[in-house]
């Protein structure tokens, strides 16, 4: 008889190595990651720097990985009989079939109280927005007075003092003493707190202190502090612990400094940087004012060749050129049409000498026209010498130089307009009054109309 079954109806037949390892993937996809408490127990180094140990309470235990990776980062090495608090996801080690635990995370127990506290109200808070970026205020652009809310023994404020005093030697630090560590840190700190904000002194605030343990820091994750801080008017700067150590305080502040030192290099400017910013802009200003006095002295040497062109000398000189030119024509006329009568002349003297014999009579009538003839010339002349001399006297009559000789002075604006009126002008015009040696400068303070 054929025992042999149809394989469609044959059930899935599975390896031990292919159950397994869906057993490990089943068991990592259910329980991705877990927090545990219990007592170590079988803690082994491994030379590879891998750590191995059970983790049991009163009734069961379960087998625990952690690898170098992950343990590096521990605070503490564990020790037999130790109760911690441990994060992990579910694993199979494959090879024996055995369940166990992949330790990402470490601490001792009372740690883990502490921390789910914290965990706790971080969240709580962080829903309530006290973290959100926008309501955060931006610290100062320039600082005079400085607080600082720390233990006045502490190293955190020796820190401080040492960066200010290198950056910023003249700021004012005032220092709020207060608790940092113990049972009555937290309310010590929210005392300092209001002490500085009734005070309202310093431009900004530094709350911390130096490094320490999950408890040594808690003062400051205390959530009355942290409301105090959010709804503090003056921008605040936490700076607790080291760079790995973040405290509510550090969320809720306005800016987070990974230590104190780095806090008082936050608020206070470097001395050094300002002094090369002050010697840029000391350069600029003098490049500044001698392109402007440059620009001046163009423009001055402009409205002094207008002011020459503009000058009544110099319109008198030209006038004066005018009535020379003048003069040499009438000279030139004259003289042109005297020697025109002396050509006429000759040539009725030659005329009359061609219808020879003439008689003594007639060469005396001759001499006769030819001197009446340089009598009239001579008195056409006299007369048109006087008429020039005339008009001449006439001109410097009217010149204006003539009239700031008899005592007068000419007015003119700063715009170079010969003031007509006193309409023109008001208080505080700037005016050069000429007279006929020289001018000055003045100042129009008041005005009075007739």
């Amino acid at each position: 008889m054929n025992h042999t079954q149809n394989p469609s109806t044959n059930p899935e037949i599975y390896t031990v190595s292919r159950l397994n390892a869906e057993v490990r993937l089943t068991l990592e996809l259910q329980f991705r990651q877990l927090w545990l408490c219990g007592e170590i127990s079988n803690f082994v180094a491994a030379s590879s720097g891998h750590w191995y140990f059970s983790l049991k309470d009163a009734a069961a235990q379960v087998k625990v990985a952690m690898f170098k990776q992950a343990n590096r980062n521990a605070a503490f090495v564990p020790r037999n009989g130790q109760q911690v608090l441990i994060r992990a996801r579910i694993s199979v080690y494959e090879p024996r079939g055995e369940y166990q635990l992949l330790v990402d995370f470490i601490e001792p127990a009372g740690d883990g109280l502490l921390r789910q506290q914290y965990e706790m109200l971080k969240a709580k808070l962080t829903a309530e927005g006290l973290f959100a970026p926008e309501r955060k205020k931006p610290l100062p652009s320039q600082v005079q007075r400085i607080g600082v809310i720390t233990s006045p023994t502490g190293a955190a404020v020796r820190d401080i003092l040492t960066v200010l005093a290198r950056r910023a030697p003249a700021l004012e630090v005032i220092l709020y003493p207060a608790l940092v560590q113990g049972a009555q840190a937290a309310q010590d700190l929210q005392a300092a707190l209001a002490h500085a904000i009734r005070r309202n002194e310093v431009d900004v605030l530094i709350i911390g202190r130096g490094g320490g343990s999950l408890e040594d820091l808690y003062c400051f994750n205390d959530e009355q502090l942290a409301r105090q801080i959010a709804h503090c008017p003056l921008p605040i700067v936490s700076a607790v612990g080291h760079e790995i150590d973040f405290t509510i305080a550090d969320f809720v502040a306005d800016v987070r400094a990974a230590t104190p030192s780095a806090a008082a290099e936050l608020v206070s400017p470097d001395q050094q940087h300002q002094l090369t910013q002050l010697i840029q802009l000391q350069q600029r200003l003098q490049r500044g004012i001698r392109l402007q006095l440059g620009q001046q002295a163009q423009w001055f040497l402009q409205q002094h060749s207008k002011l020459q062109l503009l000058h009544p000398k110099r319109r008198l000189e030209q006038q004066q050129q005018r009535l020379d030119e003048l003069q040499l024509r009438l000279q030139r006329a004259g003289q042109q049409q005297l020697e025109r009568k002396e050509r006429g002349l000759e040539q009725q003297r030659q005329r009359l000498l061609q219808h020879a014999p003439r008689t003594a009579v007639l060469q005396q009538h001759t001499t006769m026209l030819h001197e009446r003839l340089q009598r009239a010339m001579q008195q056409q002349l006299q007369t048109l010498t006087q008429q020039w001399q005339q008009h001449s006297a006439l001109l410097h009559q009217v010149s204006p130089l003539a009239t700031l000789n008899r005592g007068y002075s000419l007015s003119f604006t700063a715009e170079n307009t010969l003031v007509k009126s006193v309409q023109q002008l008001k208080s505080g015009d700037t005016l050069t009054v000429r007279f006929a040696d020289g001018a000055v400068l003045t100042e129009v303070k008041q005005v009075k109309a007739t």
